[in-house]
């Protein structure tokens, strides 16, 4: 699925970006919307038509709250178009959790749909939901063009991984954004550092998660467990934020500024802290239009703790339909509220490496409870990682995964701290002070054996997996 679709983007985006840009600026949406489509058939052809109404249903509703600004039909527009797009989410996403969950209770059969999941519903929703939310809060114009609108909606760039792009962020960059050689270049560069993460980070450490992932529980030693979901750290890691990086320097070759995603959440020194690195357009988006709205912290400590508790649910809930994703997104919830309510002033006065590590040994908890669907799995996977039932220390084949990937868990670790990029700056200066092209050619390069070393790797590895597919 990922290799066809990012072969297909190889061969499609330089005929997309050709036409782009030798079209006059008025036809631009229409390119970028065709391309868009074009794209998203390519995965699902059927589920273009649910994008298009999707589109068109937030059109119609937009224009009522403008003719009816301020006015009990204005509300009314905007809580249709909010129960319209959630049904329609709930519908694909949810209806067979609902009805197996229901089935249990009450000992029922209702018959499953198996529906196939419409790739990035969970993105592109929450975008169109965006529209109709900013334009009634007047925090954005409305769009008369459905061709602009659309194109919003169905923006390929970072349509089936994020980022989620608001609509207030971008309303203006949808009918006038800067199209030019240097955003362009920056663009490439860009998209180039997110294949490579997702490509020859994400995919390689991903292969050793995998096979422990894949051997019987009872065959598992306790140093086997912690580095097998150590490895799903780094590889969910650098697979979300090298697809982001990707989404964002597509946007910047086609003229958007999209805003960032990631910002080295492993550094963080509270879990409060890293949530405002991890995925920053979720929580931005669920701040604003759910959290806020609920009252915030504005009505005392109890409200206060209910609303983060309705937004971590919500939060999990969003990820998948099944109930690890709700215990996960509880557990968050929990921690953030325990954070809140006294701890954080406490972790302030500790050293900072011990701050780093109470974060560190909470996340990898939290990705066991992320990655097994199966809920029993993953507990008895703790048990193997805190030694229970007793389970050996480590093994041989411990110290051969360990040796192994070594130089892999080093490079993964520099990778993820701000290190690479602050020493990219100060060669870059040192740089700018060479006369003729060599500063050219030394910087691009690195760009260029990225490049080749991703496109040798996707031509050749069978292991590719997209993690985010699901949501």
């Amino acid at each position: 699925m990922v290799f066809s679709s990012l072969v297909f983007l190889f061969n499609f985006l330089p005929i997309t970006l050709l036409f782009y840009y030798i079209s006059p600026d008025k036809y631009k949406n229409i390119i970028l919307l065709i391309a868009s489509l074009i794209f998203y058939a390519w995965g699902e052809p059927v589920y273009i038509f649910l994008m298009i109404f999707s589109s068109i249903v937030d059109y119609i509703h937009g224009l009522i709250i403008e003719k009816y600004r301020d006015s009990k039909k204005a509300k009314l527009a905007v809580i249709s178009s909010i129960i319209i797009n959630l049904g329609l989410l709930s519908f694909f996403k949810y209806y067979d959790f609902f009805i197996l969950n229901i089935n249990l209770m009450f000992n029922t059969s209702f018959n499953s749909l198996n529906l196939p999941l419409p790739i990035g519903i969970s993105f592109y929703t929450f975008q169109t939901m965006s529209y109709t939310i900013d334009v009634y809060r007047k925090k954005a114009p409305i769009k008369k063009s459905p061709i602009a609108l659309a194109t919003y909606v169905t923006l390929f760039p970072q349509l089936i991984a994020g980022p989620i792009v608001r609509y207030q962020t971008i309303a203006k960059q949808i009918n006038k954004r800067k199209v030019n050689i240097d955003k362009f270049a920056e663009g490439i560069k860009r998209f180039i550092i997110g294949l490579s993460k997702k490509v020859l980070l994400a995919n390689n450490i991903g292969m050793l998660f995998s096979e422990i992932q894949n051997t019987n529980i009872s065959e598992l030693t306790v140093l086997t467990a912690w580095l097998g979901i150590i490895a799903f750290s780094f590889q969910i890691y650098f697979d979300f934020s090298g697809y982001s990086d990707m989404a964002i320097g597509l946007g910047k070759m086609f003229g958007f500024d999209f805003l960032e995603n990631f910002n080295y959440p492993y550094i963080s020194q509270s879990i409060t802290e890293f949530w405002r690195r991890w995925h920053i357009s979720l929580g931005t988006w669920f701040k604003d239009y759910v959290y806020i709205p609920l009252g915030g912290n504005r009505l005392g400590k109890r409200k206060t703790y209910i609303n983060l508790f309705i937004v971590w649910l919500l939060t999990g809930f969003w990820h998948g339909a099944s109930w690890n994703f709700i215990f996960w997104g509880l557990y968050f919830g929990i921690l953030i509220a325990i954070e809140k309510a006294f701890l954080l002033k406490y972790l302030n006065k500790l050293y900072r490496p011990i701050r780093h590590i109470y974060v560190i040994f909470l996340l990898i908890i939290g990705w066991v409870l992320f990655v097994f669907e199966d809920i029993s799995i993953g507990y008895n996977y703790l048990k193997v990682m805190f030694g229970f039932n007793q389970v050996k220390l480590y093994d041989l084949k411990f110290v051969y995964y360990l040796y192994s990937y070594m130089i892999t868990f080093f490079i993964l670790i520099i990778a993820s701290t701000p290190f690479i990029k602050n020493k990219h700056k100060v060669i870059l200066n040192k740089l700018k002070e060479k006369k003729g092209s060599y500063q050219y050619i030394t910087v691009n390069s690195i760009y260029f054996i990225l490049l080749f070393l991703s496109t040798a790797y996707l031509v050749d590895a069978s292991y590719n997996p997209f993690l985010y597919f699901r949501f």
